[in-house]
């Protein structure tokens, strides 16, 4: 351990990690992983983040030691080790939320409906049922076990996801003071981090949003202004929109795109108009930017700008003009890079391919150009499951339904 950063782990034995919980039972080994974070050694470092990402944020999942840890990663963010700041980011922000609520990027995250939810599954409402079974138990090993989990939620804690999940983020919430130091550090890449960040956090906007608007404005590095003026867009009220239409003549077309998905957001967020025609210029930037795909991209949507757009355009405010958004959905739909559980591909093929009736021999040629574009992009997806998900859909187009189908059937035709 580097001497220089013992102060960032002050009190980090003092904690009781055995009696906490992970991925893998007993969190005994979590200060272990954390201090070789402040280490020299590379390799213990990245494997110190992998074994944090999968026992204290586990597909998604959090746990009793989750929250605890958090405020020894947001020192080490803030004042660690160069070569583990980022890495520590994203394990923040992955403790606050999780990949699931990458999805729902274009309307902000819900967390007043998540306390909600999270309050009708609190401890007090699950500790009769352990008592009950408890004092049913008749095998010895049972009841030792029935036991601890009784008195871990006697002591204020829930086997929900949603609760143990809430825990984490309120954690992260209670650094965000602290973390906004970042927005002016030396490292883009730091202040990209934490920009994003700080678009989870709605109840944090009064604070966050005009240090957005202020770093979106004056930062130069395009990726991190893009991300900042969209995290204002996603935090902020509807009145926020008078701050980003300018941004939709800016000379970047990645700092048009945040603005347009901004704006639409804005929209959508209470029903206030957000001026006259900005809803079809914002229509009019998605186009382009899904037409004519921009090498730099946000981390929203894990990267995925044209899945982004799909989802931005479908939470667009009833009203807009549908041949507008059909065009733009033409250009989005067939790039779509990545998908949950495949119902987004599935969506793109019926949207694409709206015939139902069967052609026993389709032509390639026949197709237009979004529907090859469609084809091509799942004949050279890395995910190949994509494709057998869509199987039975594309089977009943007449379409090959196999990646080496696809690739087949598309090949002949670009060599013809």
């Amino acid at each position: 351990m580097i001497n220089e950063y013992e102060k960032l782990l002050a009190r980090l034995d003092g904690v009781d990690w055995a009696r906490l919980s992970h991925a893998y039972e007993s969190a005994h080994d979590v200060p272990g992983h954390i201090r070789s974070l402040c280490g020299s050694d590379d390799e213990a470092r990245k494997q110190a983040f992998s074994s944090l990402f999968s026992s204290i944020f586990h597909q998604g999942s959090r746990y009793s030691a989750s929250p605890v840890a958090v405020p020894f990663l947001a020192r080490i963010a803030l004042a660690g080790p160069a070569a583990a700041r980022e890495d520590t980011m994203w394990l923040l922000t992955r403790l606050a939320v999780d990949w699931h609520d990458e999805y729902d990027v274009t309307t902000g995250i819900n967390v007043a409906g998540w306390r909600a939810a999270a309050s009708d599954v609190g401890p007090e409402d699950f500790l009769p049922w352990y008592e009950e079974q408890l004092a049913a138990a008749t095998d010895a090993d049972q009841r030792a076990h029935l036991q601890e989990i009784r008195d871990w939620v006697a002591a204020g804690n829930s086997p929900d996801a949603r609760w143990s999940a809430l825990q984490s983020y309120d954690a992260v919430l209670a650094e965000l003071p602290g973390l906004l130091a970042l927005l002016d550090d030396d490292d883009a890449r730091l202040r990209t981090r934490i920009a994003y960040l700080l678009a989870w956090f709605p109840e944090f906007s009064t604070t966050s949003l005009p240090r957005l608007l202020a770093l979106a404005a004056h930062e130069k590095d395009p990726v991190t202004a893009a991300t900042a003026l969209l995290a204002a867009g996603i935090v902020g009220p509807s009145s926020t929109a008078e701050d980003i239409t300018p941004y939709l003549d800016a000379t970047d077309p990645l700092m048009r795109w945040a603005a347009a998905t901004a704006l639409v957001r804005l929209a959508d967020f209470d029903g206030t108009p957000v001026g006259p025609g900005l809803l079809g210029r914002a229509v009019a930037e998605l186009t382009a930017a899904a037409r004519s795909p921009f090498d730099r991209v946000t981390d929203y949507c894990e990267g995925d700008l044209f899945g982004h757009i799909e989802r931005t355009l479908h939470a667009l405010p009833p009203g807009s003009d549908p041949a507008a958004v059909h065009e733009a959905l033409d250009a989005c739909l067939p790039r779509i890079a990545w998908d949950h559980d495949g119902s987004r591909t599935r969506k793109a093929i019926e949207e694409l391919f709206p015939a139902t009736q069967p052609h026993p021999e389709p032509r390639y040629t026949d197709l237009t150009a979004a529907q090859q574009q469609l084809l091509r992009d799942l004949a050279d997806h890395r995910h190949a499951w994509l494709i057998r998900s869509s199987g039975n859909r594309l089977r009943d187009l007449g379409l090959p339904h196999t990646q080496d189908a696809l690739q087949s059937f598309i090949g002949a035709h670009r060599t013809a």
